[in-house]
């Protein structure tokens, strides 16, 4: 027969252990719990084992201290030239104080989300459309530093708030893509200009280029005519006959060659023999001496190179 003694001891030794089980807790990794005795915060458990006072102690809040991710929904901003635009974002945060983010603000998550919308429609609310599509990063740096400021006290790390997607109206994103089209076709056509510009005065420069070597050409022909005139004009001073006949003989013979390459002339008649033509040239000789010199040709000399007359009846 068992005594109320050997009862009462097996129901200690199970109280004892429910008890011990009780004040025993487990910490995972990654979360922090608040302890409260008789509703007031005393301290924070750890991951890992711990204990508490069992019925006297209660596990409080328990703290995610991994850095979560916060998407922030899609609202409309109007900028500062009244330019309304559908904005959405992300928040990544930490919590660095377990009592702090327990104690200090209700509902955390609800308020960081909030509190970055607030701020989102100020930042951008206070920038041009063209200012808030090109400086995504500079919103964002002062995004998370206004809001990382405001959530400081709740023991709270923002550690990046980023925008995902600005989507202007339909209408203004048309307006905007008439306005690059007309901006990339004034750009084309200043090119165009400059081209043509470029063009014109490089042709210019040409022509200039050519006219001046066709005048200094011509110069320099020139130069060399009258050079030419002036040894045949001194040789012919000088009583050299052969220079007027060669001078002479030059300029027929430039003559001939023109009549002949005329385009209407597909014949020229020619009434004269080569010899013909150096006569011409001894007798135009002739002349130039008579003119220079101022002596005739002496009657020997003609009747000389005329052939003696013979008379019928003669010997």
């Amino acid at each position: 027969m068992f005594g109320g003694f050997d009862v009462v001891i097996p129901v200690l030794v199970v109280l004892v252990l429910l008890v011990l089980f009780t004040g025993i807790k487990t910490i995972p990794q990654g979360y922090n719990y608040t302890v409260e005795r008789f509703g007031r915060y005393i301290k924070t458990l750890t991951p890992g084992l711990n204990l508490i006072v069992p019925f006297i102690d209660r596990i409080g809040a328990k703290m995610n201290m991994m850095e979560q991710v916060l998407d922030v929904p899609t609202q409309e901003i109007i900028t500062r030239d009244n330019a309304i635009v559908a904005v959405d974002g992300v928040a990544f945060f930490q919590v660095l104080s377990a009592p702090q983010a327990a104690y200090q603000v209700a509902g955390l998550q609800s308020a960081i989300l909030n509190l970055t919308m607030t701020n989102i429609r100020t930042v951008m609310g206070s920038m041009d459309l063209d200012e808030l599509l090109s400086n995504r990063d500079a919103i964002n740096e002062r995004l998370l530093r206004v809001v990382d400021e405001a959530a400081h006290p709740w023991g709270i790390k923002v550690t990046r708030v980023e925008i995902k997607d600005i989507t202007p109206p339909a209408n203004l994103v048309e307006s905007m893509a008439r306005q690059m089209m007309a901006e990339r076709d004034k750009r084309a056509q200043i090119l165009a200009a400059e081209g043509l510009k470029q063009a014109q005065i490089l042709e210019a420069e040409g022509r200039r280029e050519a006219a001046f070597r066709d005048a200094e050409a011509r110069e320099r022909s020139a130069e060399a005519e009258a050079r030419a005139t002036q040894v045949v004009s001194e040789a012919i001073a000088k009583g050299d006959v052969q220079a007027i006949n060669y001078f002479v003989a030059q300029k027929y013979t430039e003559a001939l060659a023109k009549i002949g390459s005329a385009g209407n002339s597909k014949v020229v008649l020619m009434p004269m023999e080569a010899s013909s033509l150096i006569g011409t040239l001894g007798g135009i000789g002739e002349i130039a001496r008579e003119v220079f010199k101022g002596e005739a040709p002496s009657q020997p000399q003609r009747t000389a190179a005329r052939p003696p007359l013979v008379r019928p009846g003669e010997n």
